[in-house]
C-alpha cells in the first residue's frame, strides 16, 4: 500500500511539473560561442528549470552576422546577444527591438603571432601588457621592411572589436582596410571567432606577421597552442567605469509586449548567473569547476585552461557585473558609436534613449 502511494504521489508531482512547463512562455536567445555569453549559458544550465514564467532556450551560432540574420528572420528568436555597432546598424534599418540589458562588459583583446612578437617582445606577465606603442611600432617596421600589410582577423566590420582596434591604431597614426589593393598597414580579414586560432596558426606557419582582434577565450586558445600571445586587453583601450559595452541583449518589441514577465525572468537569471561567474572566478575550486563544466557542455572547443585564463581575477579581461543600462553604459555605447561612425563602420548614428528599455533592470547585478 505504501509503495502504491509513493507511485501515485510521484505521478501527481510529475503531472504538476509538466503542466507548469507547458504554461511557461518560450524565450529563445541567440548568441555566439564566446566568453561574452557565458552568463547566458550558466543561466540556461543552472536556472532554466527554476523559472516559473519562462521556458528558456539558447542557440549559439558561429558569428555576429549569423546572429543578426537569425534574429531578423526567425519568429522564434525573442532575444539576441549582439555586438554594439551591429545593433546600431540594425536599429538604423528597422526599429523593431530594444536594448534591454548588457550580457557582459569588456571582453576582447588583440592577439599577435610569434613572428610579430619577435619584434614586440611582450612582457611574460600578462597583467603588465598594455596598449602602448610596442605593437604599433612592430607593425609599422614590418610594413616598411617587407612592403606588406600585417593581416588581422576581426569578427565583423560591425563588431565592437573592430572599433576598439581602430581606436588603438588611430592613437599611433596607423590605418586599416579590407581592400588588399590599397596596401594598408593593417589588412583586415573577416573571420568567425572560432576560426581565428586556425587563421593565426596558418599565417604563422607561412612566416607572416599576423594578429587577430577577437573575444575571449580564443586569444587564450591560441596562446595555449603556442602560436599567439595576448598583446593587450580592450578594457585598457576603452576605459569606462565598470567596463566598456561590447555585447548587449536586444529583445524584439513583440516579445517585450507579449512576453514581458517571462523576459524579465530570463534577464534576472542571466544577471544572477553573471554574479555566479564572478564569485566562482574569485573562489576557484569546485565552484569554478562547475562553471567550466556548464560552459564546455555547450562549447567543448573552449578548453579548461583557456576558460580559466580568460576569467583570471588579477586581469579582469571580462566581467559580468553591472549589466543594467545605466549612465555609464550609455556613455560607453555613445563613445563606441562615435568611433564606429568616424571610422565609417556605421553610416548613421541612432537615438540611444529610443533604443534603450531600462524597465528590465535588476538589483542583483550590482551586488
Amino acid at each position: 500500500m505504501k509503495f502504491i502511494k509513493i507511485i501515485v504521489y510521484t505521478i501527481i508531482i510529475l503531472s504538476i511539473t509538466n503542466l507548469q512547463a507547458k504554461d511557461r512562455v518560450r524565450i529563445k536567445a541567440v548568441g555566439i560561442p564566446l566568453a561574452d555569453h557565458y552568463a547566458g549559458i550558466v543561466a540556461y544550465e543552472k536556472y532554466r528549470d527554476k523559472m516559473k514564467f519562462a521556458d528558456y532556450k539558447l542557440l549559439l551560432l558561429k558569428g555576429p552576422e549569423l546572429v543578426r540574420a537569425y534574429f531578423n528572420s526567425k519568429d522564434d528568436a525573442d532575444i539576441a546577444f549582439e555586438v554594439a555597432p551591429m545593433v546600431m546598424d540594425m536599429f538604423a534599418n528597422k526599429e523593431d527591438f530594444r536594448w534591454v540589458s548588457l550580457i557582459h562588459r569588456d571582453g576582447n583583446s588583440l592577439t599577435i603571432n610569434k613572428v610579430l612578437n619577435e619584434k614586440v617582445k611582450l612582457n611574460p606577465d600578462k597583467t603588465k601588457r598594455k596598449p602602448d606603442a610596442k605593437v604599433a611600432d612592430a607593425i609599422l617596421a614590418y610594413k616598411k621592411k617587407h612592403n606588406e600589410s600585417v593581416s588581422c582577423a576581426v569578427p565583423s566590420m560591425l563588431a565592437t572589436h573592430t572599433t576598439i582596434l581602430y581606436k588603438y591604431l588611430k592613437e599611433y597614426g596607423l590605418s586599416m582596410d579590407l581592400l588588399k589593393y590599397k596596401k594598408p598597414i593593417i589588412l583586415l580579414d573577416i573571420v568567425k571567432p572560432p576560426k581565428s586560432p586556425v587563421y593565426l596558426k596558418k599565417k604563422t606557419k607561412r612566416g607572416e606577421s599576423t594578429m587577430f582582434e577577437q573575444s575571449m577565450p580564443w586569444p587564450e586558445v591560441s596562446n595555449s597552442d603556442g602560436y599567439g600571445e595576448v598583446a593587450w586587453y580592450s578594457k585598457d583601450v576603452m576605459k569606462t567605469p565598470n567596463g566598456h559595452v561590447e555585447c548587449i541583449i536586444i529583445a524584439k518589441d513583440e516579445a517585450i509586449r507579449n512576453k514581458r514577465e517571462a523576459l524579465k525572468e530570463v534577464i534576472y537569471y542571466i544577471h544572477k548567473a553573471g554574479m555566479d561567474i564572478e564569485h566562482a572566478r574569485v573562489e576557484g575550486g569546485k565552484k569554478l569547476d562547475k562553471i567550466i563544466t556548464m560552459i564546455r557542455k555547450h562549447i567543448p572547443a573552449h578548453t579548461r585552461e583557456a576558460i580559466i585564463e580568460s576569467l583570471r581575477a588579477d586581469i579582469m579581461a571580462i566581467n559580468y557585473k553591472h549589466l543594467n543600462i545605466d549612465k555609464n553604459s550609455k556613455k560607453s555605447f555613445k563613445e563606441i558609436m562615435d568611433l564606429a561612425y568616424e571610422a565609417g563602420f556605421i553610416k548613421t548614428k541612432i537615438d540611444i534613449d529610443k533604443l534603450s528599455d531600462t524597465s528590465f533592470s535588476t538589483t542583483i547585478t550590482n551586488e
